[in-house]
């Protein structure tokens, strides 16, 4: 599959050898969001099966999530854990952004071929993002647990009902969705400015955390409007994902995965001295060899 990226390019300047080889920063517009899109749909469409088999944690683990709450009687984390979520939602997908990469490339991508980020040389980089979002989603949980108990105090709701009317018909309820919405903003607009591109770049350029967390940040700064919309898109697409029952996380997930990719194609020149990385060939092992076949270096021994 072969797309053609176009938009005014700013280059970002380095001191030293490594000016050369620093990204280039497309300024793009609002119909390139509508692109990577469309290209991430294509993506979900050409690898339906594998997406779902990939995304299939999530509509599980909000089901999982929501019983757990209601269980524990914790109804206020309910929405912000729903919320936060999302900013775990650039590591989990770093999988599909391979898959996306792939079929770029012009090869056939599974689900497999989704696993080979372990082996990325970048993938320890991609795995300190990764936990810097984790740190920023629990401090974003906590933050909310705090505003809450500010506002009600500790004592919990009874039921479903009685929270809605706690924070739907009264002045402290009103109070809370303000605070809590604008807190929230704040957690979402770091995760963005900070994510967006970096985990496609590791897995595209073998870029350090920083590199790409820096670049990340600069394409962000040169495209405020279009990056602020991409995340608008995001936000309206995880809720309605949830509906109903989170089942439609399966299809949302993938989609906003493979588009990411597309995103970052839109706002980063390709490398032209980048050198494809070729996978080393897979061997099959029979169902016969099994479970033998778990432990190759025994075999070679034996040789």
């Amino acid at each position: 599959m072969a797309t053609s990226y176009q938009g005014n390019v700013s280059s970002m300047t380095q001191s030293g050898q490594g000016a050369a080889s620093a990204p280039v920063i497309r300024t793009i517009g609002l119909s390139d969001l509508h692109h990577a899109l469309r290209l991430g749909w294509e993506d979900f469409k050409a690898v339906p099966s594998h997406a779902i088999v990939l995304c299939l944690i999530y509509p599980v683990l909000g089901l999982v999530l929501a019983r757990t709450v209601h269980g524990y009687s914790v109804l206020p984390l309910l929405f912000p854990l729903a919320a936060g979520f999302a900013l775990l939602g650039p590591f989990a997908a770093i999988g599909l952004y391979e898959m996306s990469r792939r079929r770029e490339d012009g090869g056939e991508a599974s689900a497999w071929d989704a696993m080979e980020v372990f082996r990325s040389p970048s993938f320890g980089a991609m795995l300190g993002v990764g936990t810097l979002l984790f740190a920023l989603f629990v401090t974003w949980i906590a933050t909310a647990q705090a505003i809450y108990t500010a506002v009600f105090g500790y004592e919990t709701a009874a039921n479903i009902p009685d929270f809605a009317a706690r924070v739907l018909t009264t002045q402290q309820g009103w109070w809370l969705i303000v605070v809590g919405c604008g807190v929230g903003f704040l957690f979402a607009l770091v995760a963005l400015c900070i994510s967006v591109i970096a985990f496609p770049m590791m897995l595209d350029r073998q870029a350090t955390a920083g590199e790409a967390m820096v670049t990340s940040m600069r394409a962000v700064a040169q495209n405020p409007v279009p990056m602020a919309a991409w995340g608008l898109i995001v936000a309206v697409l995880l809720v309605l994902g949830t509906i109903p029952f989170f089942l439609g996380l399966a299809v949302v997930i993938p989609l906003l995965g493979h588009a990411t990719w597309h995103l970052y194609r839109e706002v980063i020149v390709k490398d032209p001295n980048a050198r494809p990385v070729i996978p080393e060939p897979r061997e099959r092992k029979p169902a016969a060899d099994f479970p033998a076949n778990l432990f190759p270096w025994r075999r070679s021994d034996r040789g």
